[in-house]
């Protein structure tokens, strides 16, 4: 919008100045079409404004905007010598910006809009149907061959088509490139802040676990040697198993605070990742109410830790697993990207996740399970760190959750 009125203004001026300068009258039929265009677009660009602001769906708004800027750039052709005219170009300008705003698709079609309306407009001009609007000259039908307006016609669709998928294409790359770096800002956050809390929970855990075994020892001991009463029985029984829960919570932090030494081992993923599926399938968790779709290239190698592949895998089904309610559908997909990942998509149609909800589900303690730990993904999290991999994650409410595990090292057999 704040384009439209900078280029809006900047064609008032050049109007204003060549009207002076070539001492045109103030009534003159160009220039009072150019003047209108000038004041509807000026309207056009605060109609905007007050819209915009209760939109809901952008993109049909967008789409309508840059409809009529075609429309709008037609009609200054029009008005300033149409075949003749020298702002053809901005046909072009309103191709680059609508590959940054949409997608490629979107740029090519406004493309094919753009040569419609130029095409329609230079071949009414020709039989006459269209009188331009001209300060001085001739008109196309007396001052130019036909082969010469069909040249130029063929021209400017040839622009307009090369722009739409250069520029779409560079767009698309410019946004790949964005949501890496996005991606990537986020996981050095997480780094960060996990290195803080597990360096400082370290030391606390180990300093619970060795009290928390002297007691569940001294109560069993107990338990065994003192007579005692059904209520007791009862309250010795509550006491083992908080014991036993606590110590399981404790041992789960150190793993995420400091993983076990890693034995690294050559492992063809796609055959660890569909042993670890098919044991998934008959968990309770996924057994008769989960339908699991694989697509899985073969031949992929990477150096990891067979047990911590295997944790990360199966926190991550039972992640997707639980954010299904009743029925549903898990994707995996296990794919080389670059030669330098190895790739794997596991997409379930869940709940989905909220944008507040995303931003912390790495912390450790964080769940929205009404039996969870909280440490899951931050295990997950902690162990791919090690192996300098990472874990991304996209989510729409209501829709499903895509968690993408990029594993480094990859070398894929020739």
């Amino acid at each position: 919008m704040f384009a439209r009125v900078i280029f809006t203004t900047l064609l008032l001026s050049s109007t204003i100045i060549l009207q002076l300068n070539a001492k045109i009258p103030p009534l003159a039929k160009p220039l009072l079409g150019i003047y209108g265009l000038i004041a509807g677009i000026f309207l056009l660009s605060v109609q905007y404004t007050i819209i915009f602001k209760r939109v809901k769906q952008a993109v049909n708004f967008a789409y309508i905007q840059i409809c009529i800027d075609t429309f709008i750039v037609t009609l200054i052709i029009f008005v300033t010598g149409s075949f003749s005219s020298i702002f053809s170009f901005l046909y072009l300008v309103v191709i680059i910006y609508t590959s940054m705003l949409l997608s490629r698709k979107g740029s090519m079609i406004i493309a094919s809009l753009c040569c419609l309306q130029y095409g329609v407009m230079i071949d009414l001009e020709y039989y006459g149907v269209l009188q331009p609007f001209l300060l001085q000259g001739s008109t196309i039908s007396t001052g130019y061959a036909w082969s010469h307006v069909i040249y130029k016609i063929m021209i400017t669709m040839v622009a307009c088509f090369a722009v739409a998928f250069l520029s779409g294409l560079l767009a698309e790359q410019a946004r790949r490139t964005k949501k890496e770096l996005l991606a990537m800002e986020r996981h050095v956050k997480r780094v960060e802040k996990m290195a803080a809390v597990g360096e400082m929970g370290a030391g606390l855990a180990h300093e619970i676990k060795n009290p928390l075994a002297s007691l569940a020892g001294s109560i069993q001991l107990l338990k065994n040697d003192i007579n005692r009463n059904p209520d007791q029985d009862k309250l010795m029984q509550i006491i083992l198993r908080e014991a036993d829960r606590l110590s399981t919570l404790v041992s789960n932090f150190l793993l995420f605070a400091k993983p076990p030494a890693s034995q690294l081992e050559s492992i063809e993923l796609g055959k660890v990742l569909i042993e670890t599926v098919q044991l998934f399938e008959k968990d309770s968790t996924c057994a008769g109410r989960i339908l699991i779709n694989k697509q899985i290239d073969s031949d992929i190698l990477i150096e990891m830790d067979p047990v911590h592949l295997r944790q990360v895998l199966w926190n991550l089904l039972i992640n997707a697993a639980e954010a299904i309610e009743g029925s549903g559908t898990i994707n995996i997909k296990l794919f080389s990207e670059k030669n330098k990942y190895a790739c794997i998509d596991i997409t379930d149609n869940g709940s989905g996740m909220s944008e507040e909800i995303m931003k912390s589900i790495f912390d450790p303690f964080f769940t929205t399970k009404k039996n969870g730990t909280g440490l899951g993904l931050s295990i997950v999290h902690s162990i791919l760190e090690s192996y300098d991999s990472r874990l991304d994650v996209e989510s729409t409410e209501n829709t499903g959750t895509t968690f993408s595990l990029k594993l480094k090292h990859i070398s894929i057999p020739t």
